[in-house]
């Protein structure tokens, strides 16, 4: 991009650019001429996955990135043993250093893969850095005698809580403070300009702009975006919400594609350039060939391959779309053994020594719940082991194993067993 108005305008056109502050403000501070500008966008690791709630903000960071930008990815080990009101209903457990230091180390590497975290490029810091020494009384001199009270009870999210049957702990009612001392350590230290979050968070930033403004006597900058509910309008996170993990233990690589192949049409639409790294007309181009036949998915399948290799590397984005493939009518037969291993996590598998006698094979994987239905089933021709047409009396015994190991067995349309059968079978 040329310069800040036209990351700017992207970013409005994608539909990323709900809230900000003096807007003519923040486009003179990235236009010709301006040095790059150091933001960030923090996410708490109150969980060891992050999810993909968190995508916005972390490919806002990238978006930053590939415009010249300098970003900061913060986790906050601090603010995580507090706990955000924000878009709750109830307090949530606070965690221990020990928890947190495991879940920064598992997000780490989830982070990295999204966000360059080079040197000259990007970094990751955790506020328990600076948080952690701070004692009460320099903590209420230096941050709390700016804020007031007035203020903080106004922000929505606080509001929201107070007039709960839950009400607000003072605990959580500090995290707005915690949170704005963020921006005032990483404005005084790393040069921080802009903060950058979901629309529920921007009582939040705008205590951080607030901070700053009257502790230093300076101008930053905030921006957010319209937050990311699921269906049901709840808050997309890691204990509200449908969870889409980042980590492929949690939510295999399958399921995350899986995720956008199964968005509808309308969804795919919104969310297609909010998500996405490609430019506007190659998204615009993908999504008219999408509505000229719906049918196909060809705009969930584009932004599901986009988003699986974002997150899990281009090999596992193409694993799981084969595996995909296959169980909604792909030919089995041109599988790779990296796809068959995918779905072995994903359908109802099991071994055997055996492939002779074909009733047996069906009711020991579950196809069948007797010898007398398996029989029926293959008389209605209503089984296939790897695409083709099982019969009582030929059975599987001439059924060509996948790369020598599987037989993928399909009863009706969509289910599905796979059969891992040992080398020395009969």
């Amino acid at each position: 991009m040329s310069g800040a108005m036209d990351l700017l305008a992207d970013l409005e056109a994608r539909g990323l650019l709900q809230e900000s502050t003096d807007r003519s403000a923040l486009a003179a501070r990235l236009g010709p001429g301006q040095p790059p500008i150091t933001l960030y966008y923090g996410c708490d690791p109150s969980a060891d996955s992050l999810h993909h709630g968190n995508l916005i903000g972390l490919i806002m960071l990238r978006r930053f990135q590939d415009a010249g930008h300098f970003a900061l990815a913060l986790a906050g080990g601090a603010t995580g043993m507090i706990g955000d009101p924000s878009g709750r209903s109830e307090e949530r457990n606070l965690l221990d250093d020990e928890t947190l230091d495991r879940n920064l180390a598992a997000i780490k590497g989830q982070l990295a893969r999204i966000v360059d975290l080079s040197e000259g490029r990007g970094r990751l810091v955790d506020n328990r850095e600076w948080t952690q020494p701070i004692t009460l009384l320099e903590f209420l001199r230096d941050v709390g005698r700016h804020a007031t009270v007035n203020q903080m009870v106004g922000r929505e999210s606080v509001r929201i809580r107070m007039e709960s049957e839950h009400g607000i702990s003072y605990t959580e009612f500090s995290y707005m403070l915690l949170q704005a001392n963020d921006y005032l350590w990483l404005h005084d230290h790393l040069g921080c300009e802009l903060q950058i979050g979901g629309s529920d968070q921007w009582g939040n930033i705008l205590s951080g702009v607030d901070l700053i403004r009257r502790a230093r006597h300076a101008a930053v900058h905030a921006m957010a975006w319209p937050l990311l509910t699921a269906a049901d309008g709840s808050k997309i996170g890691k204990t509200t919400g449908a969870r889409i993990w980042l980590d492929p233990d949690k939510t295999s690589p399958y399921r995350f594609h899986q995720h956008w192949m199964q968005l509808d049409d309308a969804e795919v639409e919104r969310q297609f350039p909010v998500f996405s790294l490609r430019r506007l007309p190659e998204i615009e181009a993908i999504l008219a060939e999408h509505r000229t036949a719906p049918e196909r998915r060809h705009g969930q399948r584009a932004l599901a391959d986009e988003m699986t290799a974002l997150v899990h590397g281009h090999d596992a984005a193409k694993t799981a779309a084969e595996a995909a493939d296959i169980l909604f009518g792909g030919d089995p037969l041109a599988a790779s053994p990296g796809a068959l291993e995918a779905l072995a996590g994903e359908v109802p598998s099991s071994q055997t020594r055996q492939r002779d006698d074909v009733v047996e094979l069906l009711v020991g994987a579950g196809m069948a719940a007797s010898n007398s239905e398996a029989r029926r089933l293959l008389q209605q021709g209503s089984i296939r082991a790897n695409g083709l047409l099982v019969t009582l009396d030929e059975g599987v015994r001439q059924v060509p194993l996948l790369h020598d190991r599987w037989l993928l067995l399909r009863r009706g349309k969509r289910s599905y067993h796979l059969v891992e059968v040992f080398p020395n079978a009969g």
